[in-house]
This record gives structure tokens, C-alpha cells and sequence, in this order.
């Protein structure tokens, strides 16, 4: 199964970060999102195998689109990506549907640990 990703976050900077490591990890970004909205749009659009999510965003936060994107696909793979570590918002994450999460700032290899354990 071909590897594609869709990255969600409002800094272009992280998009660009994510993209690198993703990309170096053999999957192939299929789109790139600045909100929420977004998000669920494109998801819907591209069917991407994996999806990174922000939280803290204009528009729709990350939460909710994790929400909407399940509820359209419950097979959806999420993991977040989010410098919003506190635990409510990790257990609010995971209880919408995200199968990881990653508190920013992080090392590449943390990345690469989410990717194996999502792959296993």
C-alpha cells in the first residue's frame, strides 16, 4: 500500500519540517493543510494513508477535525502534532480518534517512532 500523507498545521515552517521527515520516512505528502477545515476537505478529497494534525488553529481546531474525519472514516490514521502537550488535550486527542500524539518541539526520531508504531 502506497504510504501518502497530509499534513495539517497552521506554520508553514512545521509543514515543511513534517514534510522532510515524512518524506525521508518513504511517504509521499499528498497535501498540505493550514486548519481544520482543510483538513477534513482534503482528507475527503485525497484518502491519504496518514494524516498529521495540529490542535491549535484558526478556524476548526485540530480536535474537531479528528472528529469530523473519523466520523467520515473511522479507518482514518491521525497522529497530532501539537506543542499543546497538556494531558486533557492529549486524552481529548486520542478519545477523538488519533492514534499518536507528538508534543512539539521534537526530534525526528520521535516522528519516526509514531510512523512504526501506527505501521505495526
Amino acid at each position: 500500500m502506497e504510504k501518502t500523507v497530509l499534513i495539517v498545521d497552521d506554520t508553514a515552517f512545521m509543514r515543511m519540517t513534517l514534510k522532510n521527515i515524512l518524506v525521508s520516512n518513504g511517504y509521499t505528502v499528498v497535501g498540505e493543510g493550514e486548519d481544520g477545515i482543510q483538513a477534513v476537505n482534503l482528507y475527503k478529497k485525497l484518502r491519504p494513508s496518514l494524516v498529521t494534525m495540529d490542535i491549535t488553529m484558526p478556524n476548526m481546531d485540530g480536535i474537531k477535525a479528528i472528529k469530523e474525519i473519523i466520523e467520515y472514516d473511522d479507518q482514518a490514521v491521525i497522529i497530532v502534532v501539537s506543542a499543546m502537550g497538556q494531558k486533557a488535550l492529549v486524552i481529548d486527542a486520542l478519545n477523538a480518534g488519533a492514534k499518536d500524539f507528538v508534543v512539539k518541539p521534537f526530534q525526528p526520531d520521535r516522528i519516526a517512532e509514531a510512523l512504526q508504531k501506527i505501521n505495526n
